[in-house]
């Protein structure tokens, strides 16, 4: 059976580099609640979560997300999803929420993205 908590680690980083949450978890209608207070008190303009431990989702979080999203829209880089698994990336791509974030195999890969990129995007997110 699945752990039915959350976890959520705040990453060091760069300074003015992106601000990193590490998920651990199911992000659920049950664990969404403390996510979406740590988020909100977020006032950089360079979010990135690490999903790598995330197993799945259900529909409150993908609402949660949709949240964040909008929330940071204007952003220069938007919101960045690291180390998504494939249950979690179906359920997105279902709701037709991918096309809000860009996704990153490796936190160092999304690190490295965003940090060299201070300017508008030029690719739309995947």
């Amino acid at each position: 059976m699945q752990p039915r908590s959350l976890a959520i680690e705040e990453v060091p980083g760069f300074e003015n580099g992106p601000h990193i949450f590490r998920l651990s978890g199911p992000l659920l209608l049950t664990t969404v609640a403390e996510f979406q207070t740590r988020v909100r008190a977020d006032r950089s303009h360079n979010l990135v979560l690490d999903f790598s431990n995330v197993p799945y989702v259900d529909s409150a979080g993908i609402g949660t997300l949709v949240g964040i999203y909008v929330r940071h829209q204007r952003d220069e880089n938007g919101v960045s999803l690291v180390g998504v698994n494939e249950r979690v990336r179906t359920a997105l791509e279902i709701s037709h929420v991918d096309q809000f974030f860009r996704f990153f195999d490796t936190l160092g890969e999304a690190q490295a993205k965003r940090e060299c990129h201070s300017g508008p995007q030029s690719n739309p997110p995947r």
